[in-house]
C-alpha cells in the first residue's frame, strides 16, 4: 500500500488517528499471522499488502508470527515457503523477534506464557474445564435469541479446575474428554462470546515441540495474546473475525489485569483489532483444503502449479510481485465482501510485462517455409543472413540483439492459409508477407502429405526488401514473425488456462468442485525459440513476439533444454475501471 493506493482507506484513517491521539507509545506495529499448513495464495497476498504496507506507510514494524497453534496439518515445509513467498512479493518483516531472527515470532514459542495466563484465569475464577461434549455443548449454548445454560461445571471451584487442567496438560484425558472454557455470558446474543473453549486436549506431535504439550490454545483466546506481548497496536484481519472482536477484547483486558501489555515509552499498548473484506477471485478456490485436495489427488503438479492461486505458483507463472501488489492495491481495501474478475490481475501482469520483458521470436505451432530464390553467402556470414531486432522497443537501454535468417525458417501454422479467408493478410499463395525484421516474401504454393496436412510453404523473397520494407515502396499489410530453421533451438512450452470451467467452482458446494475442472487447462507444446532462448534463466520473463508473455520454467527449465511457462496473453479485452 503506499500514497498512490485510490482513498485513504478505513484502516489508514484508524491507524492515523491512533498515532495522533498518542496510542502507539511513538511506534506502529503491525502482524501477518499465518498458519503453516499451506501454501499462501492471493488472498493471503493482499493481507500481506495490508499489513506490510501499513506498517511501512507509518515508518513502523511489521512482524512475521506463524500461528502454529493447531498441530494436525503443520510443518516445516509450509513455515520455510511462507517466508520465501513474503520475502519474494517484496516485504520484510522487524521487530525483535524470537528464537533469534529479527521480526519473526512461533506463536508455540509462546505456549509456555499462554498456559500461565490460562491458570491465572482460573485463579481469577474468569476460566473453567468443562467435559460437555460438543453436541451437549451445542444444546447449553443454545441460539442467539434466546440464553443458553451453564455448563456443570461452570461453578466448580478454582482449586478444582486447577486440578483438572494441570491433568489435561499432563496427558490424564483422551481428545475431547475435557476443555477450557472462558466464563463470559451465556446469554449474549453474540454466540462466540458464551463460554468459549480456550485450551482443547490433542495427543498431536508439534512439528516445531514435538510431544512437549497435549493441550492447545485455541486461536480466539492465543491471537490476542501474541498481539499483547509482541506489543502489536493493530492487529488487521479479515470479515469473519469481527464476531469474534469482543472475544479479542475481552482476553486483552485480562491480559491488563494480570499486569501484561506492553509499555512503550510510557504507553500502555493496547492492541486493537479491525477487519476489512477478503479478496475473493472467480473462477479459483481459495479455501487451503480444497487447494490440498488439488494436490494430494493429482489433480494438479503441486501447490506451485502454475494454474494455483499460490503465491509460489503465480511466481512459477511469471506473475511479478510488482503486477501483485498493484492487482492489491486497485482491489482496494473495504468492508464490502466482492469477487475480483482475474482478468484484472493478467492486466496488471501484462501492463509491467509490456514495459519490462525481452523480445524473443518463438513458433509455437511450427510449419516450415523454403525460400525457393534463396542464394547462400551474400557476403555474410557462411549460409545465413543476420537480422537486428530491438531487446525492447519500449526500452532503447536494453539494446538489440542479432538473430541468424536463412532459405528454410518456421512460421506458425496460423499465419498460414491455401485459401485466404478475406482481410486475411498473412501467408498465402499470390500474397506477399513480410517476415519481421528480414525481407518481403511472396507465397507461390505449399507441399501437403497424404492426409492433406501442409507440410512446407514455398516461395521467394524480394532482394531489394532486405530490413522489411521493399525499396519501390510498395504496401505489405502482414507481418508475421518466424524462427531460422538452421539455428533454431527446440523448447517445452507449457500454455496455461484458468483450473475452472465456471465462475464461482462451489455453486454446488465444496464437494462438487471437482466436476468443473478445466480439462485443457493445460496444453504442452514443442516449439522452436531463437537462439537466444537456449539459455534462459529460470524466472526470466519474455515477450514472445505475437504471441504473448513467457517465463523461463522455475524448476524444469535447463541452459540447452529450455522450458516456458505462458504467464498471459498478449491481449485482453479488459480494460480497468
Amino acid at each position: 500500500m503506499n500514497e498512490s493506493d485510490t482513498s485513504r482507506h478505513f484502516l489508514r484513517q484508524w491507524i492515523e488517528k491512533d498515532v495522533a491521539d498518542g496510542k502507539t507509545g511513538g511506534t506502529v506495529v503491525t502482524r501477518f499471522p499465518p498458519e503453516p499448513n499451506g501454501y499462501i495464495h492471493i488472498g493471503h497476498a493482499k493481507a500481506v499488502c495490508v499489513d506490510f504496507g501499513m506498517a511501512e506507510l507509518f515508518n513502523g514494524e511489521c512482524h512475521l508470527r506463524l500461528d502454529d497453534t493447531n498441530p494436525t496439518k503443520e510443518s516445516d515445509e509450509y513455515a520455510e515457503n511462507i517466508k520465501k513467498d513474503i520475502t519474494w512479493l517484496g516485504f520484510k518483516w522487524s521487530g525483535a523477534g524470537d528464537a533469534g531472527e529479527p521480526g519473526f515470532y512461533n506463536a508455540s514459542n509462546m505456549f509456555d506464557k499462554m498456559y500461565e495466563i490460562a491458570e491465572n484465569l482460573i485463579k481469577a475464577g474468569q476460566a473453567y474445564c468443562c467435559n460437555l461434549t460438543q453436541e451437549e455443548w451445542k444444546e447449553y449454548r443454545g441460539v442467539p435469541e434466546k440464553p443458553g445454560k451453564a455448563s456443570p461445571g461452570r461453578d466448580t471451584t478454582p482449586e478444582r479446575n486447577l486440578e483438572i487442567f494441570r491433568e489435561m496438560k499432563a496427558g490424564k484425558y483422551a481428545d475431547g474428554e475435557w476443555c477450557l472454557r472462558a466464563k463470559i455470558d451465556m446469554a449474549s446474543p453474540n454466540i462466540h462470546f458464551r463460554d468459549p473453549v480456550l485450551y482443547r486436549i490433542r495427543h498431536v506431535a508439534h512439528y516445531h515441540l514435538g510431544d512437549k504439550w497435549c493441550i492447545y490454545p485455541m486461536y480466539d483466546f492465543a491471537h490476542p495474546i501474541e498481539d499483547a506481548l509482541e506489543g502489536v497496536t493493530h492487529s488487521m484481519c479479515t470479515l469473519e473475525f469481527e464476531v469474534h472482536r469482543p472475544l479479542y477484547d475481552w482476553v486483552v483486558d485480562r491480559l491488563d489485569e494480570q499486569g501484561l501489555l506492553v509499555v512503550r515509552n510510557g504507553v500502555k499498548i493496547r492492541p486493537q483489532q479491525r477487519e476489512f473484506a477478503r479478496l475473493n477471485i472467480t473462477s479459483t478456490v481459495m479455501s487451503k483444503r480444497l487447494l490440498l485436495q488439488l494436490v494430494t489427488e493429482g489433480h494438479v503438479a503441486g501447490w506451485d502449479d502454475p494454474r494455483m492461486p499460490t503465491v509460489c505458483g503465480m511466481r512459477r507463472r511469471g506473475y511479478t510481485p510488482g503486477a501483485i501488489r498493484e492487482f492489491c492495491a486497485r482491489v482496494g481495501v473495504s468492508k464490502m465482501e466482492s469477487e475480483s474478475d482475474p482478468a484484472l490481475l493478467e492486466w496488471c501482469v501484462r501492463e509491467e510485462l509490456n514495459q519490462t520483458a525481452t523480445r524473443r521470436m518463438a513458433v509455437l505451432d511450427p510449419v516450415k517455409v523454403v525460400i525457393d530464390n534463396w542464394e547462400e553467402g551474400k557476403g555474410e556470414a557462411p549460409g545465413t543472413r543476420m537480422v537486428e531486432l530491438p531487446n525492447n522497443p519500449l526500452d532503447e537501454a536494453a539494446g538489440t540483439r542479432k538473430l541468424p535468417f536463412g532459405r528454410e525458417i518456421w512460421i506458425e501454422r496460423a499465419d498460414f492459409m491455401e485459401v485466404p479467408e478475406k482481410k486475411f493478410f498473412r501467408m498465402a499463395p499470390g500474397q506477399e508477407v513480410r517476415l519481421r525484421g528480414a525481407c518481403i516474401f511472396r507465397c507461390t504454393g505449399c507441399v501437403k502429405d497424404a492426409n492433406g496436412t501442409v507440410t512446407e510453404i514455398h516461395g521467394t523473397w524480394d532482394e531489394n526488401s532486405w530490413g522489411g520494407n521493399p525499396a519501390d515502396g510498395r504496401k505489405v499489410k502482414g507481418t508475421i514473425h518466424w524462427v531460422d530453421c538452421a539455428t533454431g533451438v527446440k523448447a517445452e512450452v507449457r500454455l496455461y488456462d484458468r483450473l475452472f470451467t465456471e465462475k464461482d467452482p462451489l455453486k454446488d458446494g465444496p464437494a462438487e468442485f471437482l466436476k468443473y475442472m478445466n480439462r485443457d487447462s493445460l496444453k504442452t507444446l514443442v516449439a522452436y525459440v531463437e537462439p537466444a532462448l537456449a539459455e534462459a534463466k529460470p524466472l526470466d520473463h519474455f515477450q514472445f513476439e505475437r504471441t504473448g508473455y513467457f517465463v523461463a520454467d522455475e524448476y524444469d527449465s535447463k541452459p540447452g533444454a529450455p522450458v516456458f511457462n505462458r504467464t498471459v496473453t498478449l491481449k485482453d479485452s479488459y480494460k480497468p475501471a
